[in-house]
C-alpha cells in the first residue's frame, strides 16, 4: 500500500474556484494553436453556449425541444471533460515540477 498516488483535489486546479476570492479563475482547457503560432484559449463555458446557440434555431425550425436537450447536454458534457482534462494536466505539470526540483536539490547535495 506504500505505492499509492496522492489524491488530487479539485481545489488545486485553476478550473475550480479558489475560496471566496472575487476574481475569476484562469480557465484554459482548450488551447488551439493557429498557423502563425498564436494560441487561442477557450474557457469551460464555450461549448455550453455554442450548443445552446445552435439548438435554438434548430429547435424553432423543428418545433421541438429535443435539439436543446441534445446540444445543451453535449456542450455541457464537453465543457466538463475539458475542465477535468485541464485539471489533470495542471496536476501532472505540478508533479513534474516538484520532481525536477527534488532531483536538482538531490544533485546539489550529493558529494562530488
Amino acid at each position: 500500500m506504500g505505492g499509492q498516488e496522492p489524491v488530487k483535489q479539485l481545489e488545486e486546479c485553476s478550473v475550480a474556484k479558489q475560496g471566496d476570492e472575487p476574481e475569476l479563475p484562469t480557465i484554459p482547457p482548450l488551447v488551439i494553436i493557429l498557423s502563425q503560432g498564436t494560441v487561442l484559449a477557450l474557457g469551460t463555458w464555450v461549448f455550453s453556449v455554442a450548443g445552446a446557440l445552435l439548438a435554438i434555431p434548430v429547435g424553432i425550425k423543428r418545433k421541438s425541444l429535443a435539439p436543446l436537450v441534445f446540444f445543451g447536454t453535449t456542450g455541457t458534457m464537453l465543457d466538463i471533460i475539458m475542465g477535468i482534462s485541464a485539471c489533470e494536466r495542471e496536476h501532472a505539470e505540478r508533479q513534474m515540477k516538484l520532481l525536477r526540483e527534488a532531483e536538482n536539490s538531490a544533485a546539489l547535495e550529493a558529494p562530488d
